[in-house]
Order: C-alpha cells, then sequence, then structure tokens
C-alpha cells in the first residue's frame, strides 16, 4: 500500500505528553504506519550494520534503542485499540500484521551482522544501567535464535509467522464466540435476586444489541465464575449462564489451541529447551520449570482441604434450601450459596456493599487518593485530551512538587467493542534517551449503568482499579534513560508485583473512609463492615486459590508437551492435566478452561500464568514491610518508589527487591494471607 501523505501515526504528535492525536486516527491510518515503520526500522538497522566504527554502546545499542520509533508508536495505539475498540476492520488488519510483525522481528534477531556487533560491543565503561541493557540485548538475541544455524533460522522463521496467525485467529474467535454466547433472558422474573440498576443495565445493553424491548442480555466476562452468579436466585438461569461461560472457545478453537501447543514445543526444542515452559521461565525471575512446579505442588494440597471444607458447608445450605438431602452442589451454586453464608455467618450482603461503592469515589477518593498519600501525587482531568474512545478519560498526573509526571488515561466500562478482563497499557513509555515522560491507560470491564444510573461496584471490582493502577504507577514513576528498560519491562513473574502491593490500599482505614460513603445518602460505610467483609473473604480463600492453582497448572500442562507429543483431544487433555495435578474438583471450575484462556494464547502469559502467584510471594512479604513500618505514610512510598518502582527492567528485580526489604522474599506471609500455613 502507498504511504498516506499525512498520516497522524507517522508525524510527530505535538499534543502533551506525546500523547498520539487519536481525534484524527482512522483505521485507514494503521496498515500504512505500521508499513512505514518497519521499513524505516529496517533501514535504520541496515545502517547499523554498514557502520565502519568499531561497534560501541552508543553506535550499535543506543542505535538500536532509537530504532522503529515510527512503529512503535504506531503498534502501541493499534494493539490498544484492537484490544479496547475493535471492529471487523481492526481484525483484518490485526491478522494481516501478526504474521508480518512476526517476520519483520526475526528480520532483526535473526540478522548476523547485527548480532556480531552486539556480541563485539565493550561492556567496559559502562554505567550500571548501560551493562543492564546489554546484558538484555544479548540475552533477546540468544533467546530468539540468533545463534542457530541458517537452516534452523528458515525454520524457526516459520513458526514465529504460523504462531503469529493462529494467536490472532484464536483471540478473534474467542472474541466472536464470547459475543456470540452472551445469555439472553426474556422474562425479567429470570433475574431476580439482581438489583434493579443492573437488571436495567442488562436491557439497555439487550437494546445496544438490538435485541427487542423487554429482553436482557448478561454479556461474558473473560474468567469462568460470572458475577451475577453470587446473586441469581434462579438456578436454571445460573445454569445456563455458567454453560455459557464454560462452554466458550470449543469446540471451534480446538485446532487453533492443539496447533499453538505443538508449534510452541517445536520452537523450544529447536532453541535447545525441552519444553515451552521450560523455555519460558528460563527469563524469569523463578529461572527452573523445578522451581515453579514446587511452588504450585506445595500450595495444592491445603488448597484443595480449604476448598473442601468450604463445599461442605455450601452443600448443606444448598440442600436445606432445596429441601433435598441428595442435592449435589453444581459449579453455578457456588457463588450464590457462598454469598448467602456470608449473609449468615458474616452479615454481608453484597448488594448492600455495592451501595457504598460508586465508580467515581473509587477512582477519585480512593485510587487517586492512596497515590497522594503514599507518594504526594494529584491528579487533574484533561476534558480537553481525546482518547480512543468517547467513553476515555484523561487525567494529568503531577509529582509531589507540582512538576508534570505524566497522563493516566481511564477507560472502565465494558463494551460490545472491548475484549473482556482488565490490563494497563504503556501508550508512551517513559525514557530520557527519546524524551518521553509517560502516558499510561487502564482498561477495565464495570457492567456501563443505564442512563441517570450511578456505576456501583463489587468489592473484587474496586480491588481491581487498585490493581491496575498498581501497574499503572510502575509506568509513571519509571525512571530510566532506554526504553528497553522502561516501566513494565521486567520479568513476567515480577511484573504483577506492584499491581498486587497496590491493592493493600483499599482496605486501609484511612483510605477506605475516604472513598466507601453511600451513594444516596453520603453516611460511611459502617463501622465494621469491611471487617465482616474481610472475615467473609476468608471463608472463601479455598475456593478462590483452587480455581487459580487449576489454571496455573492447566497452562503449565499444555506448555510442558515436548515436541512431536500430540495432546490430542482438548477436553480430555485438560481433564487429565487438572486430575494429575490434584486439583480437580466439580465444583470449582479453573478461573480459565483451555478454550477460553486468552492469558496463554493470545496475551503473552503462555506458560506465565503461574507468575500471579509467584509475584504474590514478594507482594505479601512487602505488605508485612509496609505494616512493619507504619503503613500509609510518604516516607514508605519514597522507599517503594525509589528503590523499585522507578527502576523498571534497568536493574535485577530480585535485587532490587532484596534492596526495598533487606533479605529475599519469603513464602510464609503468603501462606498466612491465603491460609495455607497451618496445612
Amino acid at each position: 500500500m502507498t504511504e498516506t501523505p499525512h498520516n497522524p501515526l507517522i508525524a510527530p504528535s505535538t499534543l502533551p505528553y506525546a500523547l498520539p492525536p487519536f481525534a484524527d486516527i482512522r483505521t485507514e491510518h494503521y496498515l500504512p504506519a505500521i508499513e512505514h515503520g518497519m521499513a524505516e526500522q529496517l533501514r535504520e538497522i541496515g545502517a547499523i550494520t554498514a557502520d565502519p566504527a568499531p561497534a560501541d554502546f552508543a553506535n550499535t545499542l543506543e542505535a538500536l534503542e532509537r530504532s522503529g520509533t515510527v512503529l512503535a508508536n504506531a503498534l502501541q495505539v493499534f494493539f490498544l485499540k484492537a484490544g479496547a475498540d475493535t471492529d471487523e476492520a481492526i481484525q483484518a488488519v490485526e491478522a494481516e500484521i501478526a504474521p508480518r510483525l512476526a517476520a519483520h522481528g526475526d528480520a532483526i534477531h535473526l540478522d548476523p551482522r547485527l548480532w556480531a556487533r552486539i556480541k563485539a560491543v565493550p561492556g567496559t565503561g559502562l554505567d550500571a544501567e548501560q551493562t543492564r541493557l546489554l546484558e538484555r540485548y544479548r540475552t533477546d538475541f540468544a533467546r530468539a535464535g540468533a545463534d542457530l544455524t541458517e537452516q534452523q533460522r528458515d525454520r524457526l522463521r516459520a513458526l514465529n509467522t504460523e504462531l503469529a496467525a493462529e494467536s490472532t485467529r484464536f483471540e478473534q474467535d474467542l472474541f466472536a464466540d464470547t459475543r456470540a454466547r452472551a445469555l439472553v433472558v426474556e422474562d425479567r422474573a429470570a433475574l431476580a435476586g439482581l438489583p434493579d440498576t443492573e437488571i436495567e443495565a442488562a436491557a439497555e445493553n439487550a437494546r445496544a444489541l438490538g435485541r427487542p424491548d423487554g429482553s436482557y442480555v448478561l454479556s461474558l466476562k473473560n474468567f469462568s465464575n460470572q458475577p451475577q452468579l453470587a446473586r441469581l436466585e434462579n438456578r436454571e438461569t445460573r445454569r445456563r449462564l455458567m454453560e455459557a461461560s464454560l462452554g466458550r472457545g470449543l469446540p471451534g478453537s480446538a485446532e487453533t489451541i492443539r496447533r499453538l501447543a505443538v508449534l510452541r514445543a517445536e520452537r523450544a526444542a529447536l532453541l535447545g529447551y525441552p519444553s515451552h515452559a521450560a523455555y519460558e521461565v528460563a527469563d524469569q525471575t523463578a529461572r527452573t520449570a523445578d522451581a515453579v512446579e514446587s511452588m504450585l505442588a506445595r500450595l495444592v494440597p491445603p488448597a484443595v482441604a480449604n476448598a473442601r471444607r468450604e463445599e461442605a458447608a455450601l452443600t448443606a445450605a444448598l440442600r436445606d434450601d432445596l429441601g433435598d438431602p441428595e442435592a449435589v452442589l453444581e459449579p453455578w451454586d457456588w457463588a450464590y450459596y457462598a454469598e448467602k453464608v456470608r449473609r449468615v455467618e458474616h452479615d454481608v450482603d453484597d448488594s448492600a456493599v455495592r451501595s457504598y461503592l460508586e465508580l467515581e469515589r473509587v477512582i477519585k477518593d480512593g485510587v487517586f487518593h492512596a497515590a497522594h498519600l503514599l507518594y504526594g501525587l494529584t491528579f487533574t482531568e484533561r476534558p480537553d485530551l481525546v482518547g480512543y474512545h468517547p467513553e476515555v478519560r484523561a487525567f494529568e498526573v503531577f509529582d509531589a512538587d507540582g512538576s508534570p509526571l505524566g497522563l493516566f488515561l481511564g477507560d472502565w466500562f465494558t463494551r460490545d467493542s472491548k475484549r473482556g478482563g482488565a490490563w494497563m497499557n504503556d501508550l508512551v513509555p517513559q525514557n530520557r534517551l527519546l524524551g518521553r515522560r509517560p502516558v499510561v491507560t487502564n482498561n477495565l470491564n464495570i457492567a456501563k449503568p443505564a442512563p441517570g444510573e450511578p456505576a456501583l461496584l463489587t468489592f473484587d471490582e474496586v480491588r481491581t482499579c487498585f490493581h491496575e493502577f498498581g501497574h499503572a504507577l510502575h509506568g509513571l514513576f519509571s525512571d530510566v534513560d532506554h526504553p528497553r528498560l522502561a516501566g513494565t519491562e521486567v520479568p513476567r513473574d515480577f511484573v504483577e508485583y506492584p499491581s498486587q502491593v497496590n491493592e493493600m490500599w483499599q482496605t486501609w482505614p484511612e483510605v477506605l473512609a475516604h472513598y466507601a460513603v453511600h451513594h444516596e445518602t453520603g453516611e460511611p460505610m459502617p463501622e465494621g463492615l469491611v471487617d465482616r467483609i474481610l472475615a467473609a473473604e476468608a471463608f472463601g480463600e479455598g475456593f478462590r486459590t483452587v480455581e487459580y492453582l487449576g489454571a496455573a497448572l492447566l497452562d503449565w500442562a499444555w506448555h510442558s508437551l515436548t515436541e512431536g507429543q500430540d495432546p490430542g483431544d482438548v477436553a480430555e487433555f485438560e481433564a487429565a492435566a487438572l486430575a494429575k495435578a490434584g486439583i480437580a474438583m466439580d465444583a470449582i471450575p479453573p478461573r480459565y478452561r483451555t478454550g477460553y484462556f486468552a492469558h496463554i494464547w493470545s496475551h503473552g502469559y503462555s506458560a506465565g500464568y503461574y507468575s500471579y502467584i509467584w509475584s504474590e510471594v514478594l507482594d505479601a512479604d512487602t505488605v508485612e514491610w509496609f505494616k512493619e513500618s507504619g503503613g500509609l505514610k510518604r516516607a514508605n512510598g519514597d522507599v517503594f518508589r525509589a528503590k523499585l518502582l522507578s527502576r523498571g527492567g534497568a536493574v535485577d528485580p530480585l535485587e532490587a527487591f532484596a534492596s526495598f526489604r533487606g533479605s529475599a522474599p519469603r513464602i510464609e506471609p503468603l501462606l498466612r494471607r491465603r491460609g495455607l500455613a497451618a496445612e
């Protein structure tokens, strides 16, 4: 395609913080900008390899860091749009560029002249960050196959191209299937138990999807247990909703899944590893497959024991409710009866709790307020700055001394064009080399209320707000010279750590009291309610741990396949893997089943879902440090920011943790948090 004369994705942005000019960007701009960016970067790489001067840090590594700026900017915008506001045209571009980007990456990483120059860069006379950058480039290229023979590199190129295409196919098929399986309800009575505001939101959703009046549509979140299951009184409606959720992706994506697993195993073997899991973990903080397997195996027995005790209590409640001493607790019953038990034993009514958790206050008086108390940050909304969708809101972030720090974009509501889940993007990564200050985004999937109604959140959705903003802080506080090391450019089993730490402020008294007020009366959340909420959550820790471990072990099983090993039928493989791991419980499906496990098939977490609990080891230990050190104090925030949040990938992550904590991470705080220590 010919280049568009005035493509806003090619020209440098003149907006504050180099915010992309979303008001000017059209779908037809993406492909030309990406093509232009790829061609430009290859010319820049060619100039590096043709340089007659001996390789040094400036003419090789800094030149590499400066290369591909247009491509990187265009891709940041495109993939944000593809995840948060897609359509058929965007998906067509995504399908076209995925294999081409894989080939482009191989053209760089498998260039023997470039690899020779990187290896020739002297390691002397460099500062700590420069040394780290040199180490990362050498590791990146070696892991990408730079040392393979030409015949091996040809096979690797073919594998990478096919994997990129299959991954994109999975993502797009799942997106379509998730929309198609949304639960349609024609009788309002079948939604009994849901608050009126939520029922009206379901009616509004139906209208937006073109359904006739009198219809209600419950769109599916990306995980197994849909949030409405805790409140729906009609058991048949619960069954239909859960079965719609669990049925996603299969059988339609079965062949894509099998192909991805087989190709990843072959690629790992080509690169010298026994499995894709071994390949992935080698560049994480865990280092070895044995380390991951040992930790997961240690957690399974006590987690299952906890869940069995919870299951017995819920089964008793079910049988009492139905008047049937033989009734079996099904997956669609668990959340509903867990909520009943919480109400009886802990006096916690989820609907009543939601009345105190209004989105606007949660964000401004909770999430932002905690960041102000801990780090001195202030936030000013910038309605003059246009986002990639009308619902996106922009906030300028100022440091404690009043100096501008960066931009935060919030996109909180679910919509038909957005993929499920919650995530953060580094839209403009901070770095001094290119003179960039950070622009970060948070995407959530909170049900949009009917016009004029407040957006009321569950306690878990509030936690997600704090969690994702922890990622945002990791990007906003980045203080490095080079893009490759900026913000969240850290190992995958470390990246969740700062975000999990930020969850602690959700229930910190001076934060909670600031945002948890009744949306109608303004009355504060009753004293002691949060304690009862936390006690009720402790009751459900067995369920949450088993649900999570089921997904983590399922991911690990798929990616422990060796070259040439045929996984066979997808559903049978899944059942066998869960049984072998000792985590199979009929009433608790994994948080993600194979057919809709987008984390591992299309979102870059293959053989990495374990990272959430691996990071939680660091998180739980850090929470103890904050409590020991006086909690929500500026001095503590300054230490955490300086020693950890600001460093990005410029230092070894576990060295950064040890510098902050004063010791290596300990698993005991995690065991205590999850109620597993006694076991």
